[in-house]
């Protein structure tokens, strides 16, 4: 095995340059951020100058920056998008993360090229076919379990291809890139940077004999995603790279969620040390921390860790998709314009600016703002809270109802402030010359750097402290990225060294240790496509396949497909079809699934997987169910106005070219009842 199949790679979100920087300082090994222009999170784009200053501060410490391309592309936008690959190439960037297969078939920059989760990865055969054809790390679809993950390990090359894996953050509950409720409903395509996220509405659910099996609840809303206590089952499995969702998220989330899996990852990292197979960080640099880490202080929607070790009841998150918080005391008294509470822990305390909330008895959650908070007796965790507004406005805020708290203020300005420093290990030696001395610093990377000074010698009158002396002084790294582990002074005599003279030599082998550094720093090499053009796993494509573009058509018909229907932006798929694939099933989750009456006396073969609709207002919704799969299909149909919207748009992008390049129309997908 290879140096690279040993090492961890912490990949963390930034919506900015400046959030990207502090991902790096709290310890991600890469970070993925979006471009100017052609990334799935379409209001989190940075100019190329933004990119190439966050590639400047996290090539200091071999980190690695990672740029989203990741939206579908019409024909139009080919060539726009190859020369912004060629501009990320020119700032540096060490990879691009693709959906579209019409990349790999133009003239890219060589950057390595990154599958991702948009491609939906599940199976062994796509993964090795996507290895096989140039991309050099993929990540794999959400859903899978770490005996599937370790198939598509044992399928693929550690040496070619780097397997990743979400572990944190809100979950799509779609397969990625097999959603189109938005494309469909609005023309805000999901595989185009815009989704309306619609999952997360509330929906009546309805039997197919009109009969109401859910009331208003969020059954297609996911808890949010962490793996904390996977990460060594998904090592085991032979995931490398472990990415946190979140291009959206603040500054507060990314260094709070990085510093967490940080000192997760270095802690198996240590615990792995002597092992047959020892780990290591795919980057350089300690990290240490002024606050400890805690995933439940930021915007969550409760935790799952999804479908890692199989399905689980409890992965939805049903009733709100906003952040429940987390429960804090209980409603004493309700004054005229004041709560009194009992916090069920005495040694927390509320402050102004806090947030509270409660569930109503709808179950739906109820915020509540603290404009001041003040102690009755705190001792015994009794606190009076005035709210922002009126209370009379509060729904079934009575006593007895639990509070949550779900902003802590306190929290929040400790994030505000410096929360980290990483640090690259040095080693130096303070030497004499024949004339004067000179400082040499090896790095824990191999570079190594040396200043020299002339100096007269001349004996120290203190002698006896003046190597301890010498040795604080060189050690002392300051606001550098350096952190001395160990200070040697070869000197034959202890020899007067003022500081006049020491602290300048000292920056000047800091500042030639960083020279060394960026002079040695070596790019990623994009992969070598297997020749012949290896074949891809099946002959014919459906609209699944998001095949917006001629050159994606080229890709697949180089692959051996014979068959390739247009991606569902290009709107002819006008009937009834699957606008979600997804690994959750509503049945399962309200306990109306055959699978779960099996063997139970009265009730075995009375509950059938027929259809089920949802419906939100005007909206409507069929859910079928394929349970030799296990999966769940959303069925529906594009409006007609957003059909006549999209043609217009798209005719007027292709200049009157509509796109018609399939032979004949894929066989529609049957489902199972």
């Amino acid at each position: 095995m290879s140096l690279q199949d040993f090492q961890l790679e912490l990949l963390a979100p930034a919506r900015t340059a400046d959030i990207g920087i502090e991902a790096v300082n709290h310890g991600a090994d890469a970070v993925y951020i979006g471009g100017p222009g052609f990334g799935a999170r379409s209001s989190a784009d940075n100019s190329l100058a933004d990119i190439a200053r966050l590639v400047q501060h996290a090539h200091r410490f071999n980190s690695r920056i990672f740029v989203t391309m990741n939206t579908i592309l019409r024909d139009d936008e080919l060539e726009p998008a190859r020369t912004q690959a060629w501009q990320l190439y020119e700032a540096g960037v060490d990879a691009l993360i693709v959906q579209d297969m019409g990349l790999l078939a133009i003239d890219m920059p060589p950057l390595q090229l990154h599958a991702s989760t948009q491609t939906d990865i599940r199976t062994p055969e796509k993964a090795r076919f996507l290895q096989d054809v140039g991309l050099s790390q993929i990540v794999l679809a959400r859903e899978l379990t770490t005996k599937q993950i370790a198939a598509i390990r044992a399928a693929t090359d550690p040496e070619k291809c780097t397997l990743e894996f979400f572990i944190h953050g809100a979950l799509c509950v779609a397969y990625s890139g097999q959603c189109y409720i938005s494309a469909a409903h609005t023309g805000r395509s999901a595989n185009r940077g815009e989704c309306s996220q619609a999952c997360r509405l509330p929906y009546q659910v309805v039997d197919d004999k009109g009969r109401f099996v859910a009331h208003d609840k969020h059954v297609l809303s996911m808890k949010d995603n962490n793996q904390s206590e996977n990460l060594a089952a998904l090592v085991d499995a032979g995931i490398r790279s472990f990415k946190i969702e979140g291009r959206y998220k603040d500054m507060g989330y990314v260094k709070n969620i990085t510093a967490h899996y940080r000192k997760l990852l270095d802690q198996l990292i240590e615990d792995r040390q002597f092992s047959d197979q020892p780990l290591a960080r795919s980057s350089s640099g300690t990290t240490t921390f002024t606050f400890e880490p805690d995933p439940n202080q930021n915007f969550n929607r409760e935790f799952t860790d999804y479908f890692v070790q199989g399905r689980r009841i409890d992965i939805g998150a049903f009733d709100t998709p906003k952040n429940p918080g987390q429960p804090i005391g209980y409603v004493t008294k309700v004054n005229a314009d004041s709560v009194e509470l009992e916090l069920t822990d005495r040694s927390k305390a509320l402050s102004n600016g806090d947030g509270l909330c409660y569930y109503d008895l709808q179950k739906e959650l109820e915020g509540l703002a603290i404009n001041r908070a003040e102690p009755i007796n705190a001792p015994k965790g009794l606190w009076r809270v005035f709210p922002k507004d009126p209370l009379p406005g509060f729904k079934d805020l009575r006593k007895g109802v639990e509070v949550n708290r779900n902003r802590d203020v306190n929290w929040t300005r400790t994030l505000d402030k410096k929360s980290s420093d990483r640090r690259i290990g040095i080693w130096a030696v303070l030497a004499e010359t024949p004339d004067g001395i000179a400082l040499t610093l090896t790095d824990e990377d191999g570079f190594t750097a040396t200043a020299r000074t002339t100096l007269p010698l001349e004996r120290a009158k203190d002698a006896a402290t003046v190597m301890d002396t010498l040795k604080d002084s060189v050690s002392k790294m300051g606001t550098t990225i350096f952190a001395a582990l160990d200070v040697q002074v070869q000197f034959t005599q202890p020899w007067f060294v003022p500081a006049s003279v020491l602290n300048p030599l000292r920056r000047e082998a800091v500042e030639a240790l960083e020279r060394a550094r960026a002079a040695g720093f070596q790019r990623l090499l994009p992969a070598t496509p297997v020749e012949p053009p290896v074949a891809y796993p099946e002959d014919t494509l459906s609209y699944l396949a998001n095949v917006f573009n001629q050159a994606a058509h080229g890709f697949y018909a180089k692959h051996g497909v014979k068959v390739i229907a247009p991606a569902y932006e290009a709107v002819e798929e006008l009937g009834e079809v699957s606008l979600m694939i997804t690994k959750h099933c509503v049945r399962f989750s309200l306990s109306l699934c055959p699978k779960q009456a099996k063997g139970v006396t009265g009730v075995q073969g009375q509950v059938k997987a027929e259809p089920l609709q949802l419906i939100n207002g005007k909206e409507k919704l069929t859910l079928r169910f394929d349970c030799k799969p296990c999966e769940m299909h959303v069925v529906g149909k594009m409006k007609t106005s957003v059909a006549n919207q999209s043609r217009k748009e798209l005719l007027e992008a292709a200049q009157g070219v509509p796109m018609t390049f399939h032979k004949t129309r894929p066989a529609r997908q049957e489902f199972g009842h």
